[in-house]
């Protein structure tokens, strides 16, 4: 059945106690009022107060096995990656904070069985805004409301984003310094030398460093979560710097790309981690290289079913050439993002592709463990109807390769 989801809200539903909590509350209360009972009246026997002694430790016996969930499974993942493929939410910058947009999209969660969870973005400056002062309240935030209703969270940090003033830098005000060379460079849409973002300078060595410290901190604090599930980048094209870069500088640029990929792997052994990949074309083969011998996921910023860059099949290759090569070895996670409803190539040409197109070349061209549906505002509601339908919710990763990949010691789900 279809579901007019323009027209439709679910009411949030709120979860009510299990009916083994409410037998200890119970108890506790049975127990409690025994001993005021027993204090008042002093003909209790010495065999009743064994009883109540015995009563209490027995539920000081169930307290202790009812800890909360991710302390069990911190116990439990040894050598395992936390492990549930499939499709997830990506929710849009503006509305991430707000309480009415996250109400709905909850609802949307909640009928749509398929939708693993949600995707959210983060730049370094909301997640560092002093030097070493870290601010996690928002991503502990939508943990929580995830995993009361058994939803999982993946991030995604930004290395650049889009805008056309110093306002849309990624970087935190404290690296806009000589010492970190204003922290930022700008670029420009190709060949009209027009600013439209600003990206990092990863070349810079305390740039990499405060990057490394930022994701210490986050491994430290999310890895072992069970409704943690993915941390990656954004994408590795640097856009069309406006400043004149060395060669040196873009060598040292994904150099530094890697080292950080391999400090998340390090520090996130039990999550699954992945980098977005597109351009340049001619550093992909060692690049990507060097994400399958670290056990990172290949993953992509646009699904563009007709592309010539991305399908390029000569050396340098384009970088889908690479997804059915690494299929079973690492995680494969596409993003369908704005553009990619609206046209099948980068620049607006080609056509509008359906729903069903987009999910059929992931699925079956790029084999996708996870995709990343956007929620344009224009076109979630046709996202959400796929999702319903029987094909996806046939199997727990919405008809999506499930398989183990080979990079992980064991899987978790």
């Amino acid at each position: 059945m279809n579901v007019n989801y323009k027209a439709q809200l679910i009411p949030d539903g709120r979860a009510s106690k299990s009916s083994f909590t409410k037998l200890i509350e119970n108890e506790e209360f049975s127990y409690i009022k025994s001993i005021h009972t027993s204090s008042r009246h002093a003909y209790k026997s010495d065999s009743q107060k064994r009883i109540l002694a015995m009563l209490g430790a027995l539920l000081f016996v169930i307290v202790m096995i009812m800890l909360p969930l991710q302390q069990t499974k911190a116990q439990t993942l040894g050598d395992g990656v936390k492990w549930h493929p499939g499709h997830y939410y990506t929710i849009l910058d503006h509305g991430k904070n707000k309480s009415w947009y996250m109400w709905q999209v909850y609802n949307e969660l909640k009928s749509t069985p398929a939708l693993q969870g949600l995707q959210v973005r983060y730049s370094w400056k909301e997640l560092e805004p002093k030097e070493g002062v870290y601010n996690f309240a928002p991503i502990d935030k939508h943990l929580a409301e995830l995993a009361k209703r058994n939803k999982r969270l993946i991030i995604l940090l930004e290395l650049k984003e889009f805008g056309t003033d110093e306002a849309s830098s990624p970087v935190p005000a404290y690296a806009r310094t000589s010492v970190y060379e204003g922290g930022a460079y700008a670029f420009a849409n190709y060949e009209k030398g027009v600013t439209v973002g600003y990206g990092t300078k990863l070349w810079n060595d305390r740039i990499q460093d405060r990057w490394v410290a930022l994701v210490r901190a986050l491994g430290k604090r999310y890895n072992l979560h069970p409704h943690f599930e993915a941390i990656g980048f954004t994408e590795t094209s640097m856009g069309d710097p406006k400043e004149i870069l060395s060669q040196e500088q873009i060598e040292s640029y994904y150099k530094s790309l890697l080292s950080i990929n391999q400090e998340m792997r390090t520090h996130f052994p039990n999550t699954v981690t992945y980098q977005f990949v597109n351009y340049p074309r001619p550093i992909l083969q060692s690049f990507v290289g060097g994400l399958k011998e670290m056990g990172a996921a290949l993953g992509g910023p646009d699904v563009f079913i007709e592309d010539l860059g991305l399908l390029y099949p000569k050396a340098p290759r384009g970088i889908y050439n690479y997804y059915p090569e690494l299929s079973g070895s690492v995680p494969l996670m596409p993003s369908v993002q704005h553009q990619n409803y609206r046209t099948t190539q980068w620049g607006k040409e080609g056509y509008e592709p359906s729903v069903s197109e987009l999910l059929a070349f992931a699925r079956d061209t790029l084999k996708a463990n996870y995709i990343f549906w956007t929620r344009d505002p224009d076109y979630f509601w046709k996202v959400l109807q796929l999702l319903n339908k029987n094909q996806q919710k046939t199997t727990q990763a919405g008809g999506l390769n499930a398989n183990c990949p080979s990079a992980y010691m064991r899987c978790i789900n």
